[in-house]
């Protein structure tokens, strides 16, 4: 197997800009794919899902046997500790965003709420996935990537 490798093309330096909690959950709200970062036997696991914001929680769904669907079930209050990312980074200037909330991930159960999101969601795989999972923020941080500004020095 061959694997030809076209070295990226050098971009300046990018100003990183921290963003405020509210921005960078709209943000995280105006794109469908992100990655949800949990604890597998006792070591970090990270899973590309899709999600919809309501509300301000991150909803994603899941199905029966995944791993993030049993420790939800598992775990009391307030849930399982996980961290969720979304970005939208240009691939070839480097500019752009990412978000990063953490919190506590909690089983929905409420029939009403499983229909709901079943209309409002639909697995980007191809899988039957009957269980959904709200994710409560706890903290929120963001950065924007930006073309650095010029130096003033002389």
């Amino acid at each position: 197997m061959t694997c030809e490798h076209v070295p990226p093309t050098p971009v300046a330096p990018r100003r990183s800009i921290e963003l405020g909690a509210e921005e960078a959950l709209a943000l995280l709200g105006s794109v469908s794919l992100g990655r949800v970062v949990f604890t597998r036997q006792a070591l970090p696991t990270i899973r590309p899902v899709n999600h919809v914001l309501d509300h301000g929680d991150i909803v994603i769904r899941t199905h029966e046997g995944a791993a993030l669907t049993s420790r939800t079930q598992q775990a009391g209050d307030p849930g399982v500790v996980v961290a969720y990312e979304a970005d939208s980074i240009d691939p070839d200037t480097h500019l752009g965003w990412s978000v990063v909330v953490t919190g506590y991930a909690r089983p929905v159960t409420d029939p009403g709420e499983l229909s709901r999101y079943r209309a409002l969601l639909r697995p980007w795989v191809d899988r039957t996935m009957d269980y959904a999972i709200r994710i409560v923020p706890d903290l929120v941080t963001g950065v924007r990537l930006a073309e650095a500004q010029p130096s003033t020095k002389v």
